[in-house]
């Protein structure tokens, strides 16, 4: 991982496999790093992933309709993990204040702290380059084009309304993930 303190990255991932479970979510729009950064968080950590797009594409593939019901199963799929006393790691993209906060009614009902990651792109190239390199890995699910992820709903975040967070730049994977794992050690700041 160049450019990053490998050995803070393990000692960040060592407390926080030795701290209390918490509810992590990443947060923004396709393309921008989520999965990537969840992925190697809860390899480090042992958490429990959880994909929505796994939840929708599934849904899909039963010939339900999804609407906001793959957020829902993610959510009480949280919920029961969490009351198992593990940390769960959620990635979605959570593109509006709706589905934001209905994490912090999932945080609450299992009593455990809420640490919410935007992450982001500011190269727009970048952005771009990625979403259209990007390969579904789940059987049915189909990746958004450019065109798709730009007119897409999205309203910025609004700490008054959707919460704090720590914004996660993922031009640089590593040092996004040791970001990310700083902040689980330390989830109330």
């Amino acid at each position: 991982m160049p450019g990053v303190d490998t050995a803070q990255v393990e000692t960040s991932a060592q407390v926080a496999q030795e701290a209390s479970p918490a509810l992590v979510v990443l947060s923004g729009r396709p393309g921008t790093g989520k999965t990537t950064i969840a992925r190697e968080v809860c390899r480090r950590l042992g958490a429990c992933y959880l994909r929505v797009d796994a939840a929708e594409t599934a849904l899909a593939r039963t010939g339900a309709a999804v609407g906001v019901g793959g957020y829902a199963v993610i959510h009480e799929l949280a919920v029961s993990n969490l009351l198992l006393g593990n940390t769960v790691v959620v990635d979605a993209v959570n593109p509006v204040p709706e589905a934001r906060m209905s994490w912090r009614d999932a945080a609450r009902r299992a009593g455990v702290p809420l640490v919410n990651l935007e992450t982001v792109l500011p190269d727009r190239e970048e952005h771009r380059r990625r979403v259209e390199r990007r390969v579904a890995d789940i059987p049915g699910h189909e990746v958004p084009t450019w065109e798709v992820v730009q007119s897409g709903e999205w309203s910025a975040w609004d700490e008054g309304r959707d919460g704090p967070r720590v914004l996660v730049d993922a031009t640089d994977t590593a040092a996004a993930v040791a970001l990310v794992l700083d902040a689980v050690c330390r989830p109330n700041g």
